[in-house]
């Protein structure tokens, strides 16, 4: 079974499985599906079934109707940023790379029609010894997490936070692969489903003027406080306060298409 609704297969068969779903209409019966993803040519109509329905069980994007497999579709492209609930978020890691680094504090932000909701914020043991580097640059260090709960024991907590919202960090991909390394750490080949944005690429877009797109640059163009910088809560509630700023100009632009937003065509 899915761990978590909002978390999706990295398994090579899933994966195959939803591109045949997605060349054929979204429609295949199991016994095409086993032969196509599993080479087992001709097999009983009841053996595939069997395999298929183990299959789906893993990933919500995928169903079986009887003995035929569906694409679940979740249309997000079209979601409205005015209607969508967000998670905006920061990750201090051991390092800038993942692996082997990881995670030692993360900050969230819930923002729900415009404003901070609700926030989520804590200290993670990494597991491994922080770099003096990352100890200078953040204050974080290894006697601080020595007894923060590793990221395996938030992870259930974290993942209920999150839920269906729209992921927005500052330099996401950053994060958002952090996230995902951490995920499949404590749950194998497995990533969050939720579609994210980019504050960087946004305020570029949105706010070409300025000298550059940092964090605290833009945070201070916008005249908000960024004390303790490098700080994952303090860095989450400056981006979700900059967020804020930046879906007010999206909609000034008449952008209201979480799709159009994510690849900033406007």
């Amino acid at each position: 079974m899915t761990p978590f609704p909002n978390l999706i297969s990295d398994s090579l068969l899933v994966k195959e499985t939803i591109e045949l779903l997605k060349e054929r209409g979204g429609r295949v019966p199991a016994v095409t599906v086993v032969d196509y993803v599993m080479n087992i040519s001709s097999p009983a109509p009841s053996l595939a079934t069997m395999l298929a329905s183990d299959l789906v069980s893993t990933d919500p994007r995928l169903r079986l109707d009887d003995d035929i497999v569906e694409l679940v579709e979740v249309d997000r492209e079209t979601q409205r940023l005015s209607e969508a609930e967000f998670v905006v978020f920061d990750l201090e890691t051991t390092g800038a790379k993942a692996p082997p680094c990881r995670v030692t504090e993360i900050g969230a932000y819930k923002i729900s029609k415009g404003e901070i909701a609700a926030e989520y914020q804590s200290l993670v043991n990494p597991e491994t010894p922080i770099p003096e580097f990352i100890t200078s640059l953040t204050g974080i260090n290894d006697d601080m997490v020595r007894d923060a709960p590793r990221f395996s024991d938030l992870a259930g907590d974290l993942l209920d936070f999150i839920g269906d919202a729209v992921l927005v960090a500052h330099n996401a991909p950053f994060d958002m692969r952090f996230l995902n390394h951490e995920i499949g750490l404590v749950h194998g080949k497995y990533r969050v489903a939720n579609p994210y944005l980019c504050t960087v690429r946004l305020s570029r877009k949105l706010i070409p003027g300025i000298e550059n797109h940092k964090l605290a640059t833009v945070a201070n163009f916008y005249s908000i406080d960024l004390t303790n910088h490098h700080r994952a809560s303090a860095d989450a509630r400056a981006t979700a306060m900059i967020f804020i700023k930046l879906l007010d100009l999206l909609s000034e632009k008449g952008i209201d298409e979480l799709s159009a937003a994510a690849a900033c065509k406007f």
